[in-house]
């Protein structure tokens, strides 16, 4: 357990967050927002661990820009901002909702409170159950609805999901959190006339490396070593790749390796009845006196 190497990476995640929080994007691209923030990253010696989710509204998660992605970010809007920063493969995974309509306000300071109360109860041998249920009566207590399928998750070195669960309502049963073992909460908050889950959309723009099996197609296996060599098994962007490959190619050969199951595409995210969404997330290291929570601002 390298605790140094997910402090530094925390560390940089939390400043970028922050800056993200405060930044005006009205006006502003996703692109603009995905690109900023990943520069932001990188600026300060860590890499990306994943690319910038901005997901807008009703779309929960797993929403990244196109390349030259027209959608631009409007005073209506509540933008989820999902960031990530490595340090040798160990990760910070952090979010902020930014939202400039004020009749929203609530739904972004809940997703926040439910957090903090998260944070507040953790030490070795908290069960991931009693961690959810505290989200989900911190967020119907003020009369709005926790996602009920999405959950916060265990960190290990290069996995981002990496096979446990820290849910955001209260279910049976559940592990026990370990001792210097990294972990992400994330509360995803709805309003009252939200149905509290999400389903896949039709869009799919973040892929991660499924093998390195070799496909007999030589441009397609380039791409495979590519993406191993710059993210590991770390999710990626179309984005990214269009500094060596054209776009036209490069989707082409995504798609050669997503048939061959080579690569995964993930699908954004949707709230059922496409209601509101707000998120709040911090990456944390539990220790039998509380908390290390390596994404908290300075």
């Amino acid at each position: 357990m390298q605790t140094e190497q997910y402090i530094k990476a925390g560390r940089i995640a939390a400043e970028v967050r922050e800056i993200a929080r405060k930044t005006d994007w009205i006006g502003k691209s996703v692109f603009d927002v995905c690109e900023k923030v990943e520069s932001e990253i990188k600026k300060r010696g860590a890499k990306c661990a994943f690319p910038v989710n901005t997901s807008i509204n009703e779309v929960a998660a797993h929403y990244t820009a196109e390349p030259n992605d027209p959608i631009t970010i409007k005073d209506t809007d509540l933008v989820k901002i999902d960031l990530g920063a490595q340090i040798d493969g160990y990760i910070a995974d952090t979010a902020v909702t930014v939202c400039y309509d004020v009749q929203f306000d609530g739904l972004v300071q809940v997703a926040e409170e439910a957090l903090g109360n998260a944070m507040s109860m953790i030490k070795t041998g908290v069960k991931a159950s009693d961690i959810g249920r505290t989200i989900e009566t911190t967020i119907k207590k003020r009369g709005y609805k926790p996602i009920a399928n999405l959950s916060g998750h265990s960190l290990d070195k290069y996995t981002i999901h990496a096979g446990r669960s820290i849910p955001n309502i209260w279910s049976i049963g559940g592990f026990s959190l370990s001792e210097g073992s990294a972990y992400a909460c994330e509360p995803f908050v709805t309003t009252e006339q939200g149905g509290g889950f999400v389903r896949n959309g039709k869009i799919k723009n973040i892929f991660a490396l499924n093998s390195r099996k070799k496909t007999k197609n030589e441009e397609a296996d380039r791409l495979l070593d590519f993406v191993w060599e710059n993210c590991n098994m770390l999710p990626f962007a179309l984005r990214w790749i269009t500094k060596e490959w054209e776009e036209k190619k490069a989707r082409e050969l995504l798609d050669i390796l997503i048939k061959k199951k080579a690569i995964q595409a993930y699908p954004v995210l949707v709230e059922v009845n496409e209601q509101r969404v707000a998120q709040a997330e911090h990456t944390f290291i539990p220790n039998e006196n509380g908390v290390t929570v390596t994404t908290s601002a300075m």
